[in-house]
């Protein structure tokens, strides 16, 4: 059988530079990464990842681990960390824990001590000191996405800060009269997110002297649908409406823009609504939002992790803040005379 002697042989290079050329490990030039490639192809020889991994105790796979893979952000971190992991010649194992706690349980205890990922990254999941130590003690470096993890990398955005300037955009359009959709009390438990958005929104409330009404707060799953619900009973109060609407999320803020056509209401005429993700939808629906790049935030995590692995170094916890952008769209304007 040929062996990757032969290639070395067939392409004039040496062994460790053809193991590097096709495997996209190290440092390798353009022509001899071609030389070894052509030598390979014509040979028909396929590098042995398995002996690889033997060889050198790198699987070149990293785990993903997520709450759910149906929700907008979370399949667009994926393919943001997928598609950087490709690049990079890295497999993907995907773990989707789902609402069961036997899930993570399992994840975090069993499948990801197997030694068959060389690190992991974990999604909007607010890991335990315990969960992190044994991870590290098996040499397996992590990155968090969503918050701050003890002892590990994270990547993040400032919450409570993208909160604040969604609301000053309708304050600053001339809005006072302002309602907010929140996450339930189930998306509050990881990093507490809802609760840290609708905190900003209360802080830039009061700060503009602007009454927040118990009323105007009303609660959703994060889901097009459950928003839908939610806003069709914020707006179903026709003689005092609010005259903008910030949701949570994009996804919510869509289930909002349905809710109001069903009232008759134009957006932004009789309504501004605004969100924040950066959803795909949101440019199709004219949809002002602050975008938070996830399929970045993937990415990020990505080459945060490989960059210490591939050249044997330890990672080291760093706390980085993502950044956000304002993105506005036609989905808010100046409110008409006496509805602000």
């Amino acid at each position: 059988m040929t062996g990757i002697k032969d290639v070395a042989e067939r392409a004039g290079l040496s062994v460790a530079t053809v193991s590097r050329a096709l495997s996209g490990k190290g440092n390798v030039s353009p022509t001899s990464r071609e030389r070894a490639r052509a030598a390979a192809s014509e040979l028909g020889f396929v590098l042995s990842y398995h002996a690889s991994s033997l060889a050198s105790g790198r699987t070149h796979n990293v785990g993903l681990v997520v709450p759910s893979v149906h929700r907008w952000f979370f399949s667009a971190v994926i393919e943001g960390a997928s598609a950087a992991l490709l690049e990079a010649g890295y497999d993907l194992t995907l773990y989707n824990i789902g609402e069961n706690p036997e899930h993570r349980h399992s994840v975090f205890n069993d499948f990801l001590l197997r030694k068959r990922v060389d690190a992991v990254i974990a999604v909007s999941l607010e890991l335990s000191e315990a969960e992190i130590q044994q991870l590290h003690a098996m040499h397996r470096p992590i990155v968090g996405i969503g918050g701050p993890l003890p002892g590990a990398s994270t990547i993040r955005i400032d919450d409570s800060a993208i909160a604040r300037k969604a609301t000053n955009h309708l304050l600053g359009l001339g809005h006072t009269k302002i309602a907010h959709i929140t996450g339930n009390e189930a998306y509050d438990q990881d990093f507490h997110l809802p609760g840290t958005r609708r905190s900003g929104f209360e802080e830039a409330m009061n700060d503009a002297g602007c009454p927040v009404r118990p009323e105007w707060i009303v609660s959703a799953d994060f889901t097009i649908e459950g928003a839908y619900a939610a806003a069709r009973q914020l707006l179903a109060s026709a003689p005092d409406r609010p005259s903008a609407v910030f949701a949570a999320s994009d996804e919510m803020a869509i289930g909002t823009i349905l809710a109001a056509r069903d009232f008759g209401l134009r957006i932004p005429d009789d309504l501004s609504v605004m969100g924040i993700d950066g959803h795909d939808l949101g440019n199709v629906l004219g949809l002002t939002t602050i975008d938070q790049d996830a399929k970045g935030q993937g990415a990020l995590a990505v080459r945060t992790l490989l960059g210490p692995i591939t050249k044997g170094l330890v990672l080291e916890p760093a706390d980085t803040e993502h950044p956000t952008q304002l993105v506005v769209r036609s989905s808010t304007a100046v409110p008409k005379a006496g509805t602000f």
